[in-house]
């Protein structure tokens, strides 16, 4: 593992960029970016829009390790070049931004009101394949979309099964069970995730982990998570939330800074100039900065 990293995001100031869409989530991600599905015809077309996008976030000049702790990438991302280096070696040795890899292969159907993460293919060697590739951590997501105590507890469950094979790889697994935000009793399904993630810390060991969580109706509410010796962060995603909302709930909770993804890139348009583009990213990032700081 590397400390510089590992020092990095245990105690640097800002947050971590998502930069994690997946077949999926792509296509409006490239709709918001302003390009039509019109624009592409093969799925590697698609693909290669999205890393041009990547990149020139990436290489804005507002997009620093001073404000950026981390960036989280898609697999094909982390495959891929920028200015003739690794995505993640770039991102460490041009940006000082720490690299993230989205391991995780998509979510199962739904049973018990959730959605668990389908089984990881081929895991050892992506796993294998991070470390060769300078991979700091993973990132694995599942979702909770009704308060069911027996589904959580299988989500929680999954996660950390999937998290102590990570970390036996010398990776941080970012462990990210998400709570649908228009959901009912989203307050008693946050307690009761919080109470089934603190029982399985209690038994974690030292391994570095990190914890990825939807906003909470209760501020602080995730807090107790910060208390044991081996976690190293605690970040929000934002869920479905504007970036000004999210920037505002996030604000009201200490010890926890953003991993956005779409707020991140809201307002980015492809048919913006450079100037125009990083005038928009670097307001984008100095309001999410701001609010992971507070």
């Amino acid at each position: 593992m590397n400390k510089e990293m590992l020092n990095k995001i245990k105690n640097g100031k800002g947050f971590i960029a998502a930069l994690d869409q997946s077949g999926g989530s792509t296509p409006k991600a490239l709709l918001n970016y302003g390009i039509n599905e019109d624009a592409y015809k093969t799925e590697e077309e698609m693909f290669d829009l999205i890393h041009e996008m990547r990149s020139r976030i990436v290489k804005s000049k507002s997009f620093t390790g001073d404000k950026i702790v981390g960036a989280i990438l898609f697999e094909r991302t982390m495959n891929s070049e920028i200015d003739g280096k690794m995505t993640a070696d770039f991102l460490w040795e041009k940006k000082q931004v720490v690299p993230f890899l989205k391991i995780d292969n998509g979510l199962a159907e739904k049973a018990e009101g959730v959605k668990p993460m389908k089984e990881i293919i081929n895991f050892d060697a992506r796993l294998k394949d991070a470390v060769e590739k300078n991979i700091f951590g993973t990132k694995m997501r599942s979702v909770i979309d009704e308060y069911n105590e027996e589904g959580i507890k299988k989500i929680v469950a999954q996660q950390f099964e999937f998290a102590k094979k990570i970390a036996s790889y010398g990776l941080v697994p970012i462990i990210e069970p998400e709570i649908t935000i228009t959901m009912q009793n989203k307050a008693k399904a946050e307690d009761f995730l919080l109470k089934c993630m603190k029982e399985e810390m209690k038994n974690w060991g030292d391994a570095p982990v990190m914890f990825k969580l939807t906003l909470p109706e209760v501020d602080n509410l995730y807090l107790p998570l910060t208390e044991f010796p081996a976690t190293v962060r605690l970040v929000a995603l934002s869920g479905g939330y504007s970036r000004e909302v999210a920037n505002e709930k996030l604000s009201q909770n200490s010890k926890m800074s953003a991993s956005f993804s779409r707020a991140l890139t809201e307002g980015l348009n492809a048919q913006m100039t450079d100037d125009e583009f990083d005038k928009m990213l670097a307001e984008s990032i100095n309001s999410i900065y701001e609010a992971s700081i507070k």
